[in-house]
């Protein structure tokens, strides 16, 4: 496996307010998990921060499509420079978000080099846009969308370059089953993107699903795949410190299991990890949880 660096993606950009006033916590999530020794642990090199813009929604309503485009549409760029920097380097960016949104990032860097795909692990398919819903806004439940051309131009055709992702180069895995006929599913299925639920995965075997994906991926005339973890994936009942802790997720060693064989993968270039919020960990027993699963996948610590 090629040098890990930790790249530091601190943006909140395209999460939505947890109450009036406040702001999304997931900003915090690289500095927990560094606090866990995740650069020690994996025996990364340092990458630095990719410092946001700040969080201001300004005078945003409903209706007005993504709120914080124009701060997003700049931090990708941003944060693509970064990544592809690492990429071209022959190194392995883990990237420390961060909400969804920062995936974006990785999609930008990815598209200037090649044809790259993504394997999505995370609870919901993000793949909200305005020919699906009618609540546009959180960047981050809708960046699958923006990352293959849905959606409006000043986020998808970044530097002239739409889709940053093809959709038959996408593959998503522990989909929550409750989510299997929303209409984002229903079509991304129709688009003959492979949507694995949570039963489905435990039914085929997680390192199994996780081997023939990358095994998929590697004869699709890719030049590599990305991928990208949001925490939410896992069961509440041990990763209750996200926006939306929906039931019936992965345990930790199902995550585990699948993720090795993705991330070791020659084919993998980066990793992304999003959505653990800190301000919802007190006793930060989910950071650590998050911490342990990340560097098991990586290394054979």
């Amino acid at each position: 496996m090629p040098s890990i660096v930790v790249v530091d993606a601190p943006s909140n950009l395209g999460l939505r307010p947890p109450a009036p006033g406040t702001v999304p916590g997931c900003h915090k999530l690289a500095g927990a998990l560094r606090d866990n020794g995740i650069v020690r642990r994996t025996g990364a090199l340092e990458g630095g921060v990719v410092v946001p813009p700040r969080y201001d929604r300004g005078d945003w309503r409903e209706g007005d499509g993504v709120f914080n485009a124009a701060a997003i549409a700049a931090y990708t760029r941003k944060l693509a420079d970064r990544i592809e920097h690492h990429v071209r380097g022959g190194r392995f960016p883990l990237v420390l978000g961060g909400d969804c949104s920062i995936q974006l990032g990785a999609a930008l860097a990815l598209r200037r080099l090649g044809r790259y795909g993504l394997v999505s692990v995370d609870a919901s398919p993000d793949f909200r846009h305005p020919g699906n819903s009618h609540r546009v806004g959180a960047a981050a439940g809708e960046e699958l969308a923006l990352s293959t051309g849905r959606g409006q131009d000043d986020l998808t055709d970044l530097e002239g370059l739409r889709p940053y992702l093809r959709d038959e180069d996408i593959v998503l895995l522990g989909t929550r089953d409750a989510y299997a006929d929303d209409a984002e599913v229903t079509e991304l299925r129709a688009a003959e993107v492979p949507v694995t639920t949570v039963r489905d995965l435990r039914r085929l075997g997680p390192a199994a699903r996780g081997a023939a994906t990358a095994a998929r991926l590697d004869h699709a005339g890719t030049d590599g795949f990305w991928v990208h973890l949001d925490a939410d994936v896992l069961d509440p009942s041990v990763m209750p410190a996200v926006d939306s802790p929906d039931p019936d997720g992965l345990m930790p060693d199902e995550l585990t299991a699948l993720l090795r064989p993705l991330v070791r993968s020659p084919r993998c270039v980066g990793l992304n990890v999003t959505v653990y919020d800190p301000d919802l960990d007190p006793d930060g027993t989910a950071g650590a949880l998050l911490t342990d699963l990340v560097v098991s996948a990586l290394t054979d610590h």
